[in-house]
């Protein structure tokens, strides 16, 4: 697998944005969104499972297969010049080999950075913090033997997502888990579901890793999130969402009422065609 320049300095790129303050990530679910959300300023892209899975017709949580993944993440880097991040939620598989392969597969697919989650245990549940740490360093030697050791490794905990373990106890968990996935090769910390900004602010002053916060409507701002010392901010399934409730409502508004206004405050047609200008 030959990486190019270009995508060493994409990835280069992708990495110092987490050096220091604070940035946006958009999510994505096809080539088109990622172009618009590119031409709106945003510094990198990364993919949202959720959109990419509804945009094949099934539902979000582990239902895609990696070659499905890999053929969207193909296409994103293929249409936008700035840096790429693929969701490959759970690995596509339990054990290391299984991250390993889906690492290789994104990066010949031209992404620069991976979201990889500890949830998809067999059985339900978590990965333990040991295997969810092998997995992770299972990345780490897949994107080195592949001639991108800078990959960037954005470390998913669903800890506070899906209520693991006592509430007083939640903390405590994710600061050890992050230890060791920082040990095994992460570069950031994702923990969706976590959005008081006092628990933020304590989980930042005691994880090494940069966080993630994932935001939606009713969540503190990007300045707020900032001064609670989260560095990365994603929209997960967010646009997507309000994208695919739009094409309900619009279709419900013309199939009863036989108007349009739900359309309205839609960009013109040229501004969107004249988006995608690159060849």
């Amino acid at each position: 697998m030959a990486v190019s320049d270009r995508q060493h300095q994409k990835a280069a790129g992708f990495r110092a944005l987490h050096d220091s303050g604070i940035f946006a990530l958009p999510n994505a679910w096809d080539a088109g969104s990622a172009v618009l959300i590119a031409a709106a300023g945003a510094q990198a892209v990364a993919t949202t499972s959720a959109g990419v899975s509804w945009s094949l017709g099934r539902p979000d949580g582990q239902n895609l297969t990696q070659q499905e993944m890999t053929t969207t993440v193909a296409r994103i880097a293929a249409a936008v010049d700035v840096p790429v991040s693929a969701d490959i939620e759970g690995g596509y598989g339990s054990g290391p080999d299984a991250v390993a392969d889906a690492v290789r597969a994104v990066i010949e697919a031209g992404a620069v950075g991976i979201n990889l989650e500890d949830s998809g245990a067999p059985g339900g549940g978590l990965f333990d913090t040991s295997a969810q740490a092998a997995r992770i360093a299972a990345a780490r030697a897949a994107a080195a033997a592949a001639g991108l050791p800078e990959l960037v490794i954005n470390a998913r905990t669903d800890v506070f997502l899906f209520g693991i373990g006592e509430p007083e106890g939640r903390l405590d968990d994710v600061i050890a888990r992050s230890a060791a996935y920082a040990q095994a090769g992460a570069d950031s910390l994702f923990v969706p579901g976590l959005l008081d900004l006092d628990t933020l602010s304590t989980l930042t002053s005691k994880v090494a890793l940069p966080l993630n916060a994932m935001v939606g409507p009713g969540a503190p701002d990007v300045a707020a999130l900032s001064a609670a010392g989260v560095r990365r901010v994603s929209l997960g399934q967010a646009i997507a969402q309000a994208a695919y409730t739009l094409a309900r409502k619009a279709a419900e508004e013309v199939l009863t009422a036989g108007t349009y206004d739900t359309l309205s405050d839609a960009d013109p047609f040229g501004d969107i065609n004249g988006a995608f200008t690159k060849s």
